[in-house]
């Protein structure tokens, strides 16, 4: 059984703690650096053995993969919780809410999709299990005219996206103006009581600070 297995015993909690090093350590350079980083100098990084990383972690694409899995077990989470609500426009409005705010705050997510094994084993059944429940909450919210009668899970998809999009580039600058622009999108999608409460536009100043730097190397990166 390999490390990452969800039904693997439970962790010690050194065992754990040691684990949970590993994945934030990883996270913070792929986030910089993507997946070109090797195991040894997240363990150098992390500062813990390597042996220890190997042994949670026997390749690289085993920790992005793990890190795929929490990932999408979160999101999962969301959508479970949305799916749960009765109205079928604030159901959907909570799940991309949701989602957006955790999309803004995750750096490494782009590169943990990229290169994550997303069509074979544990790591497909949970993108398949989110992409059902997803489906579920555009449906819903289609079906009773919550919003424009073309919209689609496809949508919600793009939608982060574009809200990652804004998130990476302001992070450091605006680290809420994502909200403005996820509240112009929800009314796009004829979502009704969409407003961009306590956001508004960049200033000059931020917009410049936010410019993309050369080598496409994105604001805030080398931090």
């Amino acid at each position: 059984m390999s490390p990452e297995t969800p039904h693997q015993r439970p962790l010690r909690a050194d065992a754990e703690r040691n684990r949970r090093l590993i994945m934030t350590t990883a996270d913070r350079l792929f986030a910089r650096r993507g997946t070109t980083v090797p195991l040894n100098e997240i363990a150098r990084e992390a500062g813990i053995g390597v042996g220890t990383v190997y042994r949670r972690f026997p390749d690289l694409q085993s920790l992005v993969d793990a890190l795929f899995t929490e990932r999408f077990t979160l999101f999962l989470n969301l959508a479970t919780t949305a799916a749960e609500l009765p109205d079928p426009a604030r159901a959907l409005r909570h799940y991309l809410l949701a989602a957006a705010r955790w999309r803004s705050e995750d750096r490494a997510l782009e590169v943990v999709l990229a290169n994550a094994s997303v069509d074979t084993g544990p790591v497909a059944r949970t993108r398949d299990q989110l992409g059902r429940l997803v489906d579920g909450l555009a449906e819903r919210a289609v079906a009773a005219g919550a919003v424009r009668k073309d919209f689609a899970s496809a949508d919600v998809y793009a939608f982060l996206n574009m809200i990652g999009a804004v998130a990476d580039r302001t992070h450091d600058v605006a680290p809420d103006a994502w909200r403005r622009y996820a509240e112009v999108l929800m009314v796009g999608f004829g979502l009704e009581g969409a407003t961009a409460d306590g956001t508004s536009a960049l200033t000059d100043e931020q917009l410049l600070e936010s410019w993309p730097r050369p080598g496409g190397e994105q604001p805030g990166a080398g931090g």
